[in-house]
């Protein structure tokens, strides 16, 4: 039998798509409002990967990846994702969204998003809310999945990430060699 340890603190991520014309700085103001200040981030890029998006929020979108100061539960994830919800709404005009917001959080091992929707690869964490782990750290680096997002698989999102785990490594809260392959 497996004994039952604590889990470790995480460090809280999100991934921000988002229209023209939006003001993406108040956007994230208002995810530090419970995610805490910002610590790092990329610059905007070019959203070009699908057009998963394009009826919905246009062709002409950006991205950028944020991290927040401090570790959080891991356990937060479902009600930071509604709160992320809550705010894509408010800055929907006639019923669509201008903004994205992809929550998540790395640990020494990977990075968990969460997802409103079901699939194979996710597991159902509460609140309707699933967990997708979109890439794992192994071999000193993070490596996608087959299912990973063309976004998360950049070397600018690759390297992002990379950083962010490196931070929360010497912050003690995870070993580097921590639950990797």
């Amino acid at each position: 039998m497996g004994v039952i340890r604590a889990c470790k603190p995480v460090k809280p991520v999100c991934g921000v798509t988002f229209a023209e014309g939006v003001e993406v700085e108040e956007v994230i103001r208002r995810t530090e409002d419970f995610l805490g200040s910002v610590e790092d981030r990329t610059s905007g890029f070019r959203f070009s990967f699908t057009d998963y998006y394009a009826k919905e929020m246009g062709t002409d979108l950006l991205k950028l990846f944020v991290s927040f100061a401090g570790v959080i539960h891991p356990g937060r994830l479902p009600e930071i994702k509604l709160k992320t919800n809550a705010v894509e709404t408010d800055w929907s005009v006639e019923g669509k969204r201008r903004v994205n917001l992809d929550p998540g959080y790395i640990t020494g091992a990977k990075l968990v998003l969460a997802s409103t929707k079901n699939f194979a690869h996710r597991v159902y964490l509460a609140d309707g809310i699933y967990g997708d782990v979109q890439l794992q750290f192994r071999e000193n680096r993070f490596w996608p999945e087959r299912w990973t997002y063309p976004d998360y698989r950049t070397d600018e999102a690759l390297a992002f990430f990379q950083r962010v785990r490196e931070k929360l490594v010497r912050e003690g809260k995870h070993h580097d060699e921590e639950d990797t392959i």
